[in-house]
């Protein structure tokens, strides 16, 4: 076997070129966009290169045949938030065999070790939370999720019998939007549609600028108070992320809560892009663009994705986010532009949230991912 630094057009070529030997005969997996991936490595794009490294491997046998890829990276503000400082892993694929992904792992820990690390989670993205984190473990039968993990079940035993331990899990929740509201969900909806001083709007397009910020300040509040390895929001990275998701964003699904003009509450949702992302081979080219949007005007999505959904700590418990979805519900219901929605990912250290979910918006789990943590040994 032997390991190839990614850094040429031949090996990035064989990088996006080895999950389709992988998934060949998996009907639900679905590839990532090769345009989305370069740019996670990509250093004048990924702002994680500003405090931070990535690196990434072919894995070729004997006959110059790649079995096994990965990329291993430390993201500096968040690599020492932590008792040993950690680093990570991703973008793992490997074909059927122990002694492949060993050696996978094998060259992240050599490479996270001689740059300080003491640990690495795995499979992570050198960047944002909501793509590419954690390795599926429930959910194997259904359609993969745009810019979400899909892996085969025989990842799960290499990761653990490699040393593995799970940090934490993440859930994705379905629920067809056909439904009737909980009856709960109403009443407690109501305590903040009923007092003059809270606001639940949708977001403006036209508007965009003002709802990033509005999302940032929400954003920052919210995960800061729940995660050890929180990295802040910065203004421009916001607008960044507004200005990418603007040309899909449906109004009508994304919604914001005031409480006397302050940002409260929000919720971002999209079409769950992965319906038409399968008719571009994971390339996302004038041709793939061209398909993209020929697909979207003629097919169209009928299910939405909740990528994001945060509530500043000081409203929490009131009932804004009963609201909001009582009130997305009374927009697209009697419109019946979407039969189902997916809400990711939400990690099993947010209890509160999986409460929502189940007891109140009626949902049900749908794909579980499993985010590892491996301690290296002295």
């Amino acid at each position: 076997m032997e390991f190839v630094q990614v850094n040429d057009s031949e090996t990035k070529k064989d990088f996006h070129k080895l999950p389709f030997l992988i998934y060949k005969d998996d009907v639900n997996w679905i590839p990532h966009l090769r345009q989305d991936i370069e740019e996670v490595f990509d250093t004048g794009l990924n702002i994680c290169f500003n405090h931070g490294d990535a690196i990434r491997w072919v894995l070729y046998d004997g006959s110059r045949k790649p079995i096994g890829r990965v990329a291993a990276f430390i993201n500096k503000k968040t690599a020492y938030t932590y008792t040993q400082p950690t680093g990570g892993m991703g973008f793992f694929e490997c074909i059927n065999d122990k002694a492949t992904a060993f050696a996978l792992f094998d060259k992240c820990v050599e490479w996270l070790k001689e740059r300080g690390m003491s640990a690495m989670d795995g499979p992570v993205n050198f960047g944002e939370k909501d793509r590419y984190w954690g390795l599926l473990d429930d959910g194997y039968d259904k359609p993969a999720i745009y810019a979400m993990n899909h892996n085969p079940p025989y990842y799960k035993r290499f990761f653990e019998e490699y040393g593995f331990t799970g940090f934490y899990e993440q859930i994705v929740y379905y629920r067809n939007t056909v439904d009737p509201p909980n009856a709960r969900l109403v009443k407690l909806a109501e305590r903040i549609t009923s007092d003059p001083h809270y606001r639940i709007e949708t977001l403006d397009k036209k508007n965009a600028a003002k709802y990033a910020e509005d999302f940032r300040t929400i954003y920052n509040k919210a995960w800061k108070a729940e995660r050890a390895d929180f990295e802040e929001l910065t203004k421009e990275r916001a607008l960044s992320l507004m200005g990418k998701l603007k040309p899909i964003l449906d109004e009508d699904t994304n919604w914001f809560a005031y409480h006397n003009n302050e940002p409260a509450g929000v919720f971002i949702c999209i079409p769950e892009l992965n319906v038409i992302m399968k008719h571009l081979h994971g390339n996302f080219n004038l041709w793939g663009k061209l398909k993209f949007l020929w697909y979207l005007k003629t097919k169209g999505c009928r299910t939405m994705l909740g990528i994001v959904f945060g509530i500043a700590p000081e409203f929490q418990g009131k009932g804004i986010e009963a609201a909001i979805f009582t009130e997305l519900g009374k927009r697209i219901q009697p419109k019946k532009s979407y039969d189902h929605i997916l809400i990711s990912w939400i990690g099993n250290f947010n209890r509160k949230m999986m409460h929502l979910l189940t007891a109140l918006l009626d949902t049900v789990p749908y794909k579980k991912f499993i985010t590892y943590r491996f301690i290296f040994k002295s």
